[in-house]
């Protein structure tokens, strides 16, 4: 389910990431070893929103390898047909209450510069631009800004 939920967030013009045909590659033993680590991890997991018993949506959630340890909500996604239900608000939040519980203070998030609808998203859910951009690697010229939760759950 991760994988297929993973490969259709990839299908969005500015996912970040594998192609969807590179996620469904990935070998079912070992998509299903990643879900077990992240489930248990308290690094990074992904959370899954259902939507009358199905997957409609996920939001990745993890800290950084570097020595400030930041924080990152990442690979949000909702279906088309359930955006409406405000599925995307209730998978940041959640997001951001795990991040908090773990000692995080500052969220963030990479959006792709020309997801005029990822950037409203963001802002309304409270995060602000850093002004911090860098280049989407599988979108040629494509950039990408950092955001910063001004406030969690």
């Amino acid at each position: 389910m991760y994988r297929e939920l993973r490969a259709a967030s990839l299908r969005e013009p500015y996912a970040s990431g594998e192609t969807p045909e590179a996620e469904l590659a990935v070998d079912a033993a070992r998509a299903a070893a990643i879900a077990q680590q992240r489930a248990t991890s308290d690094e990074s997991t992904t959370f899954v929103l259902y939507t009358e018993g199905h997957p409609a949506g996920m939001i990745g959630a993890y800290f950084d390898s570097t020595p400030a340890r930041r924080a990152f909500v990442s690979e949000l996604w909702v279906a088309h047909a359930v955006r409406h239900l405000r599925g995307g608000v209730l998978l940041v939040d959640t997001a951001r209450a795990w991040l908090a519980a773990r000692g995080a203070v500052k969220i963030y998030a990479w959006i792709a510069d020309q997801n005029r609808s990822a950037i409203r998203f963001y802002e309304h859910v409270g995060f602000a631009d850093t002004g911090e951009r860098a280049p989407i690697a599988r979108v040629p010229g494509a950039m990408k800004s950092l955001f910063v939760s001004r406030e969690h759950a």
